[in-house]
């Protein structure tokens, strides 16, 4: 935490990960990131500048946050200190003030690089506002997260929010050829191989992280080594074992992919929203939690095009509450495989928000007197009921009657589609209005 040593050391190479060792020292051997790196964009502007201000990286994991930070620190000739949320409290930053303070008396500035500062909670997240605001800390904060819901208005409105993606394919195979090549700090001396089924793997199981594609080549090259020979699929097979899905269930990326499934739902796509389905039960979201989502779903964008796809919802619900996993998978697929390939209409949808609509502009108007009950002979002589008329003393049970309040009369809400069984409620109701018209 010393401000006058190194937050990033190049030593102990025998000790650190492939990953650590191979770190971009400079933009020139940054690989990705070329929206915010090219040729007169914003990072590369700013270090050709030497001018650094305050500033939030956020992205996936293993997209270069840490070694941005470094690097933008060292091009405007600032110390950079890294401080971790996880490891490190209040008590830790108040030192670190103290020695930026003078620091920045001498002249020389400050990068604080707050690693995951995502975790840190709103009240901690204020003791930098003071300091960012005085110029004593230039903050580089690195998330995982949306900053719109994890970082407070305050600081947001201090700092710059810069989006990494994730590394696409070209760019891990261009860091891992550099790790194979490099003879000082990655694997060159060992004169290793992939073959081309083992690099394919590992891109594609790497999922844009650099972290984890350099260093499951570094276990899969220690494991060809020790056999003699180049780098297969086993060897990478074995170096990842089984890669952890990146979902977060507080997260973005939680609303990411229940965002993903409802939609592929709603396009009646059913292979996608068993993927999104399994992405998500396989990450370890709450299968209550999806059924809940296929219940709303059966309603708002089903309806009464099919009015069983509620039933369906409500049973796999009470089916993987009962039987638990891993077999409730089965009746959740069930479920999804119906949903996406039942007719569609949010038509019943669309007149409930239409009713709210005039619920809250025209406030509680009073029920039509024709519509109330006389349980007493003072509301029956009020008028409470009068003239009222009863269906099914009427031809089919249908009524030429206003039921609205007077303000509404006339309004109309729901207009099915014609698709699925909402077709025959379409033509019921035309068949209605047909036989009201003759009854008059």
């Amino acid at each position: 935490m010393d401000l006058f040593g190194s937050s990033f050391p190049q030593a102990r190479r025998v000790a650190q990960p492939l990953a650590d060792r191979m770190r971009p020292r400079t933009l020139d051997e940054f690989i990705g990131q070329e929206h915010l790196l090219g040729a007169g964009k914003i990072l590369r502007e700013i270090v050709n500048a030497g001018e650094l201000k305050s500033l939030i990286l956020w992205g996936p994991p293993g997209s270069g946050k840490t070694t941005l930070a470094q690097i933008l620190a060292n091009a405007a000739g600032a110390i950079c200190v890294h401080f971790s949320a996880v490891t490190s409290g209040v008590k830790d930053l108040k030192k670190i003030i103290q020695e930026a303070e003078e620091l920045h008396r001498l002249g020389k500035p400050t990068v604080l690089f707050v690693d995951e500062i995502h975790h840190f909670n709103k009240s901690q997240q204020d003791n930098f506002l003071p300091h960012v605001e005085r110029g004593t800390l230039i903050l580089i904060g690195a998330t995982t997260e949306n900053p719109s819901f994890e970082v407070i208005s305050p600081l947001l409105s201090r700092c710059q929010v810069l989006v990494l993606n994730p590394l696409s394919t070209a760019d891990i195979e261009k860091i891992i050829d550099a790790a194979l090549r490099d003879s000082d700090r990655g694997l060159g001396a060992w004169k290793l191989t992939l073959t081309s089924e083992a690099r394919e793997f590992l891109i594609q199981q790497s999922q844009g992280d650099a972290r984890v594609a350099l260093n499951a080549l570094e276990t899969a090259a220690t494991l060809a080594r020790k056999n003699g020979k180049d780098i297969d699929l086993s060897e990478v097979q074995e170096a990842l074992q089984k890669k952890t899905l990146r979902y977060d269930k507080s997260g973005e990326e939680h609303y990411n992919v229940i965002s993903a499934f409802i939609k592929s739902l709603r396009g009646s796509d059913p292979d996608a929203a068993l993927y999104w389905m399994m992405r998500m039960i396989e990450s370890g979201e709450d299968p209550l939690f999806i059924a809940r989502r296929m219940i709303i779903f059966a309603s708002e964008d089903i309806g009464n095009a099919d009015p069983q796809a509620l039933q369906v919802a409500v049973a796999a619900k009470d089916a993987v509450h009962f039987v638990g996993l891993p077999e409730g998978r089965i009746p959740l697929a069930q479920a999804v495989t119906y949903l996406a390939t039942a007719p569609k209409s949010n038509a019943s949808y669309k007149a409930m928000l239409a009713a709210v609509n005039d619920v809250q502009e025209q406030g509680a108007l009073p029920v039509p007197l024709h519509l109330r009950n006389a349980p007493t002979p003072l509301m029956e002589k009020l008028g409470y009921g009068k003239n009222y008329k009863y269906a099914h003393n009427f031809p089919d049970h249908i009524v030429e009657q206003e039921h609205m309040p007077k303000e509404l009369e006339g309004r109309k809400y729901y207009s099915p589609t014609e698709s699925g069984h909402e077709n025959q409620i379409k033509q019921r109701l035309q068949h209605w209005e047909q036989q009201k018209k003759k009854n008059r």
